[in-house]
This record gives C-alpha cells, structure tokens and sequence, in this order.
C-alpha cells in the first residue's frame, strides 16, 4: 500500500522504514503546529499509532482535539524549566511561531507581522511524567530556534525515544544551528545518523538495528506520495467521478430534454392545431356576429318603423279622441236640447191633458177611436195574431184541423193573408226614424201625434 506523506521533509517516510514494523507506538511531537499540514505524526495516527502533541497556538490545539481525539494534546511551549514565556508568532505564515526574540526580529525585518502571546511552558520531564506509561518511539523537535531550552528539558536517563528528529537549521534558513544544542542529545547515548537539509536524526544506542534505515534518503523505493499529490489524484478522481456524474446527469438531461423538447413540440403542434381551430371558430362567430348585427340593425330599423308607425297611429288616435270628445260634446248637447224639447213636450202634454177642453171632447175621441179601430186594415192581422198566439184556442183548434186536412189548410192560408194584409200598402212610405220600430210602438207614436194635432186644433 502506498504510503501518503505529510510531513514537510519527507521525515514521516523515514521513521515509518525504520519503525513501520511497530504495532500501535507512540511519539512526541513537539511544535505539532497543524494535524495535517507538514505533520510527521498524521500518517502514524491514521496507522492506529497515539502520542502526544504540544503546540502553544491555541487556534491549532483546537483543531488537534476536534482531529486527534486518541492524541494528548497540550496547549503549552515545552522548555528548560516549568513557568511561562512569550511567544512571537507570524500569522501569515504557518509553523514560523518561536520563543526566540531574535528570530521573530527577522521575520520583523522581511516584513512579517508578528503577534506576541503569553503561554505556559513545562519541561518534557514533567509531561512525560504524566503521561507516558510505555515506549516512545520517537521525538520530533520543531521549535524554531528553541530546541536547545526543550532538550534541557528532557531527562534522556529516565525517557529513552528509539529515535530523535530535531529540526537542524535557522528558521528559514539552510544555516545550521545544531552546534549550540548537540551536545545536550550526544551525551545522553544517541548516535547522529542523518542530515536529511532540515533536521538531525539520532538513534538511540540501544536500538543499534534501526541505524541500518539511514543514508539513503527517501526515494522511490519506499513507495510514497506526498498528501498533496494524493489529495490532487483524490480530488482528480473525485473530479473525474463527479464528471462522469455530470455526464451521465448531463446525458440524462438531455434525453429528459429531447423527450421534454418531442412533447413541447407535440404539444405546439396540438397547439397550433387549436389555435387554428378556435381562430376558424372566432371568424365564425365574428361572421355569425356580424350577421347578428346586421339582422339587428334590420330588427332595429323595423322597431324604428314600427316605432314611428305606432307614433303616428298615436296621433291619429289622439286626433281621433279629439273628434270623439268634440262629437261626444256635441252628442251631450244634443241630449240636453232634446231633454229639454222632452220636458216642454210633457209640460205642453200635462197641460193639454188637465185642460177643461181635452175633457170635454173625452167622450168624442174614445168614440173616434172606436170608430178608428175598426176603420183600421190591421184589425183582422191582429186577431188573427191573438188567436193563434192564445194557449187555449190552439189547444182547442189544432185537433180539429188535424182531423180535417182540408179545412186546416184553408185556415192556414186564411191567417198568412191576414198577416201579409198588415204590412203598409204599396206607396205609403214609412220614416227612416220609425222603420226600427214595431208597429205597435209606431201606432202608440202615431196616437201622440194625433192627440197632439187635436189639442192644438182644440185649443
């Protein structure tokens, strides 16, 4: 299996060819700065390995206890002595954080901002007092300039790492410095075996097999990647994934837009084809309208015809109203002149009645119209008439001539001769006033005027 490194120097591919065989070891790393980022113990903490880690940066200790939960992680500076120092650190420039005035004056004069922090300190003695209970197989010092306080610090005769890796060189620099500290690690039973341009490497005299590991950088042969080449392959495979993703997504939006595309076009052309249709049926309807129209317009000029027609009619009716009322007028005057003729005629009539002449000649004209009547062509018309409208007579005759044909026809034709007899002689014509009239009525008229001309001949 490919080994992915994430250290900055390739360290973490040297220690795991010399300490790859140990199951679950510990280590120390002091100056962890980033879990990840130029990390030595991130490949052995995904190999089942534990340790502790020591960064002062507060931010950074955060991260070690949210990624590194098997790990000790101290926000501390380790030094010659437990207390506190001030640490200068560069924001802008991971791992470059240090104890040494000096070097955050450089880091000043290239331009850096430095920020100045309080932090504890503890002695390695007295963190490996605490905390460790077995081996450590290796100690890795990165402090930037303090690696000689953090070695003080340190009782080699009591805590014996297989290895030690301490960082060699001024802060970005390839001067070395180890001259001022080596002695502290020399003495105490370690043998140097590497100079890898940035760190030291020393084994411990007791573990004489791990020397055979150094003088030979790490090279093709120990099978390794740095994590930025296998984050770039991770994220090119990734990217390839998601674009083979995106294809087949893309693919399948396609297909999904063409079918989409076919069914918005079926649906266009069923469209078009109902646009057409109720364009056909609007022009029909626009047609029916118009001929509506024109049928009312026609509907409208008859009610205006009739209209007038009815306007005149009223005028005519209400001129012939007007002639009614005058005639009505004139009818109503008439009556009034011919009650009044009737009142003087009756007052006339009273008169000539209560008159000592008309009472006189009483006796004479009862006799004169005695004489009258039976002088009268009628007078056999209308007995004939009383005859044969009298109940009884006929209930008495009627058999007799039923029995006797002969002499109920001569009867018969006896009584219509009378009753033709009645009707006015030829050359006697009758007033137009009076043909309406039965003759009994003309008779009872014709007595008025009689009585009428004889009163005034009496008077």
């Amino acid at each position: 299996m490919t080994f992915v490194s994430y250290s900055q120097n390739a360290e973490d591919v040297l220690l795991w060819r010399a300490l790859g065989h140990i199951d679950a070891g510990f280590y120390i790393d002091v100056g962890a700065s980033d879990p990840v980022e130029h990390s030595v113990t991130k490949a052995f903490y995904e190999r089942g390995w534990r340790g502790i880690s020591i960064e002062p940066l507060p931010s950074f200790q955060q991260e070690f206890e949210r990624q590194r939960p098997r790990d000790i992680n101290l926000a501390i500076a380790a030094g010659a002595e437990d207390g506190e120092l001030t640490l200068y650190d560069t924001p802008e420039v991971r791992g470059w954080a240090s104890p040494d005035q000096a070097v955050a004056e450089m880091h000043r004069a290239e331009g850096h901002r430095i920020a100045e922090l309080t932090v504890p300190v503890r002695t390695l003695a007295s963190v490996c007092e605490e905390y460790v209970r077995g081996e450590i197989h290796f100690l890795k010092i990165d402090v930037e300039g303090f690696e000689g306080d953090v070695l003080r610090g340190m009782d080699f005769a009591r805590w014996r790492p297989w290895l030690l890796v301490i960082e060699a060189t001024l802060p970005n620099s390839r001067e070395t410095n180890h001259a001022s500290w080596e002695h502290l690690v020399a003495g105490q039973g370690y043998r140097f075996v590497w100079f890898d341009g940035l760190n030291r490497w020393y084994v411990a005299e007791e573990h004489p097999e791990l020397m055979g590991h150094f003088g030979i950088a790490p090279n093709v042969f120990d099978d390794y990647i740095s994590h930025h080449l296998d984050k770039a392959w991770r994220n090119g495979e990734a990217l390839a994934a998601t674009l083979h993703e995106v294809d087949a997504r893309a693919r399948a939006q396609m297909e999904a837009a063409e079918q989409r595309l076919a069914l918005l076009d079926r649906e266009l052309r069923a469209a078009n084809e109902a646009a057409a249709h109720e364009a056909r049926h609007a022009d029909q309807q626009r047609l029916h309208f118009e001929e509506e129209m024109r049928r009312a317009g026609k509907e409208l000029d008859r009610v205006e015809a009739v209209r007038a027609h009815f306007e005149n009619e009223t005028l005519r009716a209400n001129e012939e109203i007007g002639q009614l009322q005058e005639k009505l007028a004139q009818v109503h005057e008439s009556a009034r002149h011919l009650s009044d003729w009737a009142r003087g005629l009756d007052q006339r009539l009273q008169a000539t009645l209560a008159s000592t002449s008309w009472k006189v000649t009483a006796p004479l004209r009862k006799a004169g119209a005695i004489v009258h009547s039976l002088r009268r062509p009628d007078l056999a018309r209308r007995l004939a008439t009383r005859l044969s409208s009298n109940e009884r007579v006929r209930r008495t005759v009627i058999p007799v001539l039923r029995s006797h044909p002969a002499l109920g026809e001569k009867v018969s034709a006896a009584i219509a001769a009378i009753k033709l007899d009645a009707a006015p002689p030829d050359g006697v014509i009758v007033p137009e006033e009076l043909k309406g009239l039965p003759l009994s009525a003309r008779a009872v008229l014709a007595d008025l005027r009689r009585a009428r001309g004889e009163a005034q001949a009496g008077s």
